[in-house]
């Protein structure tokens, strides 16, 4: 029989597994993940909002069948609306909104019998690679609380690290899952524009460069919750190819003999911290060892043209956003509402014209097809994940104002 001390030993999978073979129920699962949060949340700040009775009551309704059915599950604060529960997006103009639908995800989620209990910390509308808010405070890094956790989805990853779930909702449009799980030592991948979808409210996120997805410990966990959140959802604008096979069926297949790229210098021209280059080396190595192909070749590309287009979209978006809360409060944000980054990224784009909008997409899409052609040579590119090891908390936080 499953003891339930040895909940931390098992990812999702694992959990679910034990359900299924009734050597744990859902409602032990669930209060072993309570008892993990009451016990590192005061020291982490992984865990902003609390969802203990909703999720009580969706286990004392009845759970759906499906492959994770009553696994404790963490929702980001920020895109996946969660009808009757706050979505504060990290932000203070957000603070006191509740959602008043389900995000497609959410529905999801729930099918596949998670048993949704909370939500992670974000930075203020996920907008930099530290979790930090005037809002909620600072997530800590459970490997060493004087670092960050990452971001955006830094409370995610400290959540997942810390043992409280084994795998989390989480979201990247410029590295919001890959940076927190490399911080925090977990798995994580950013799928396909449009492998999950985005509604029921919107389309997609910063024109399709921002999706949502997990992090987690295990890679199957990763590969099962990406079948169980993908494909097209009615009304959608467009959509992934459907896979060829589920993705958890690609966990451990043969993939055959690769054509891996190795870049360790930075496309923006940061130098690149020796630790990172070691890491990407030795991921290397271990490749090669494998029997697959290693060719060192770098992906040249213009970042002058790169960095003005994405922070144009990503400034655009932004106001349209908090323009849309303002009409909702009846009134204009102002400087008091949000961090000073966000301030000046929001009216910064006040002057530009839709042309240049317009301009930034094509440049992107052009991009996009510079790496596409680049990937006819390759079967992958193998970098470091960042630039540098996990940073201090307060080095990259909005409220700086000087990012």
């Amino acid at each position: 029989m499953a003891r339930i001390d040895e909940y931390e030993s098992r990812d999702a999978l694992g959990l679910a597994a034990w359900v299924r073979a009734g050597e744990v129920s859902p409602q032990e699962l669930l209060e072993a993940a309570v008892a993990r949060v009451e016990a590192h949340n005061p020291a982490l700040n992984a865990v902003v909002i609390r969802a203990f009775e909703e999720g009580r009551k969706a286990i004392e309704a009845g759970l759906p069948e499906g492959p994770f059915r009553g696994v404790p599950w963490l929702l980001k604060d920020l895109h996946a609306a969660w009808a009757g529960v706050r979505l504060t997006s990290g932000s203070r103009f957000f603070a006191d909104n509740v959602s008043d639908h389900d995000h497609e995800l959410t529905m999801r989620y729930r099918l596949a019998g998670l048993v949704l209990f909370g939500r992670t910390a974000s930075p203020e509308l996920g907008l930099t690679a530290t979790t930090e808010s005037t809002l909620y405070g600072v997530t800590r890094n459970p490997w060493d609380r004087a670092l960050s956790a990452g971001g955006s989805s830094g409370g995610a990853a400290a959540a997942v690290a810390a043992g409280i779930v084994p795998a989390a909702h989480a979201t990247d449009g410029g590295g919001s899952i890959r940076v927190p799980a490399s911080c925090c030592g977990l798995f994580g991948v950013k799928p396909t524009r449009a492998r999950v979808p985005s509604g029921p409210k919107v389309g997609e996120g910063w024109s399709g460069m921002s999706v949502q997805h997990a992090v987690s410990r295990s890679v199957r966990d990763s590969a099962a919750l990406l079948d169980a959140a993908s494909g097209p959802a009615l009304g959608d604008p467009y959509w992934a190819p459907p896979p060829a096979r589920p993705f958890l069926s690609e966990v451990g297949a043969d993939p055959g003999r690769l054509r891996i790229a190795l870049q360790t210098r930075a496309f923006n021209g940061v130098e690149v911290h020796a630790d990172c280059v070691a890491a990407a080396r030795d991921a290397a190595q271990l490749c090669e060892s494998l029997g697959h192909e290693v060719t060192e070749e770098e992906l040249t590309i213009d970042r002058e043209l790169l960095s003005g287009a994405t922070g144009l979209i990503i400034s655009a978006n932004l106001r349209a956003t908090l323009l849309e809360r303002g009409e909702q409060l009846g009134r204009a944000y102002t400087a008091d509402d949000v961090e000073p980054l966000t301030f000046l990224m929001a009216e910064g784009v006040k002057p530009r014209e839709a042309a240049d909008y317009a301009r930034a997409i094509r440049t992107i899409h052009a991009i996009g097809r510079q790496v596409s052609g680049f990937l006819e040579r390759f079967d992958a590119l193998l970098t470091p994940t960042m630039a540098t090891p996990p940073l201090p908390l307060g080095r990259l936080s909005l409220s700086r104002g000087d990012l």
